[in-house]
């Protein structure tokens, strides 16, 4: 009975993993937990160096408007990029003049936001951190200033990364993400001294150069890049018209860290680097899951889509089942090892066991939301590969109200614990919000 058991659980693995799409996921997952494993040794690294001081606390700041600006703009178009372009390959279309198009607005928006993050730097800061020391305000400007411009190797990296990932090569496209955290782990090691406070920003500046070479090079090699004179037709429109509610839909998702930087920057110094170290865990769940998932599935869905409406609709919900499971067992045995995982990982030289037990309890209420947050960002693949973004829109606004509402309330109470309890209320409605939306659609095509 047990040989027989075994047989079939073994029949069962070969079964899954002769599937392409299974098989691009466990490639993506395997080498997402390497990077993730890169990228908690690299926080290592920066913990031991820096603390919860002045160092870390700046840069988080200077980095703060670009990665909000490639999380809005950057990955709205790529999101966009993917769905229409299958759709022009489908139709046989013009992919160099396809590729061209998205390649000038890429640059378009990278220019546009260099010139907003330049100028407004002084009043984003007077208007945010207007409680830091007056020592703050110019080293953060001085990294802005080597940040900025990463926005350009972003945008192109993430077109690149796009075109790879429609040709199924995810192992090339993801491997992408090694180099600016060996780049930065390189600077730590050997140039800090030289650098200073400004090592951050310069290794995030290099790194960015090495990722969009590699990136370039595979692209060539691979005839995955062809550009050709732009010119609008269906499909190009089409990504167009669906640019600006996806772009709100981001805009306002992406407010809600804008929003929880702009109320963390009111307490104490120290609590803007206890959120990013207690986010590290919860976010690396969400990540390797979105690499795994995200990463292959919207292609994966928008080739579905155009085939077998209701398939593509019994698939989605099959993920959403076994993401839901699988992440509520995780997350339970996280939260119990949560003081457990922050001072092996963080505590050493100037990081504190009371900074490991303000950190574990962010980390503890954030982990609560990872399986609905894996859920949330399942279906907006999903609704994005449909073009329902008009939706995505509304209610990322609401959310957002939301946020800001929790944010006064809990704040006050619990200081920055609260906060995290009200980014994690609004994680799990809003995640309730989307399968409601979602599963009424898929009612309609019944």
């Amino acid at each position: 009975m047990g040989a027989l058991l075994l047989k079939k659980i073994r029949d069962k693995i070969n079964t899954s993993l002769s599937n392409p799409l299974v098989k691009s996921m466990l490639i993506v997952a395997v080498i997402g937990v390497l990077i993730k494993a890169i990228a908690f040794y690299k926080e290592t690294i920066i913990a031991g160096s820096f603390g919860l001081g002045t160092t870390i606390d700046t840069f988080l700041v200077a980095i703060l408007v670009p990665t909000f600006i490639q999380s809005v703009f950057i990955n709205s178009l790529k999101n966009l990029f993917i769905p229409n372009y299958i759709a022009e390959l489908k139709n046989n279309g013009n992919k160099g003049s396809f590729q061209a198009l998205i390649i000038l607005i890429t640059i378009g928006i990278s220019i546009v936001s260099c010139i907003i993050a330049f100028f407004g730097t002084d009043l984003f800061l007077n208007l945010v951190y207007s409680e830091f020391p007056e020592s703050y305000y110019p080293l953060i400007k001085a990294q802005l200033y080597f940040v900025v411009p990463c926005l350009f190797f972003w945008g192109i990296s993430s077109v690149l990364a796009g075109l790879l990932e429609v040709s199924n090569r995810f192992l090339v496209a993801t491997l992408a993400e090694l180099f600016p955290l060996l780049t930065m782990i390189f600077f730590l090691i050997f140039l800090k001294e030289n650098f200073g406070h400004m090592v951050l920003a310069y290794g995030t500046f290099a790194g960015s150069i090495i990722g969009l070479i590699y990136l370039l090079f595979f692209s060539i090699k691979f005839n995955d890049f062809a550009l050709s004179k732009p010119v609008m037709n269906k499909n190009s429109r089409m990504m167009v018209r669906q640019l600006p509610p996806k772009i709100s839909s981001s805009f306002l998702s992406a407010m809600n860290n804008y929003i929880d930087q702009f109320f963390v920057g009111q307490l104490v110094i120290g609590s803007l680097a206890a959120l990013n170290y207690g986010n590290r865990l919860p976010a690396f769940g969400v990540t390797i899951v979105i690499m795994a998932l995200g990463s292959v599935l919207l292609p994966h869905f928008s080739r579905l889509v155009n085939e077998d409406l209701r398939s593509a609709y019994n698939q989605l919900f099959r993920t959403l089942k076994l993401v839901l499971g699988i992440g509520l067992i995780l997350i339970v045995i996280g939260i119990f090892m949560s003081d457990w995982i922050v001072e092996l990982w963080l505590e050493r030289g100037e990081f504190t066991h009371q900074d490991t037990l303000k950190v574990s309890g962010i980390q503890q209420i954030l982990l609560v939301s990872v399986p609905f947050n894996l859920c949330t960002l399942v279906m907006v693949k999903f609704l994005t590969s449909i073009n329902k973004n008009n939706f995505m829109a509304w209610i990322s606004l609401a959310n957002l109200v939301l946020n800001i509402v929790l944010n006064f309330i809990l704040i006050k109470y619990f200081d920055v614990y609260g906060l995290v309890m009200s980014t994690t209320i609004v994680l799990i409605l809003g995640s309730l919000f989307y399968f409601s939306y979602t599963y009424k659609q898929f009612k309609k095509i019944q």
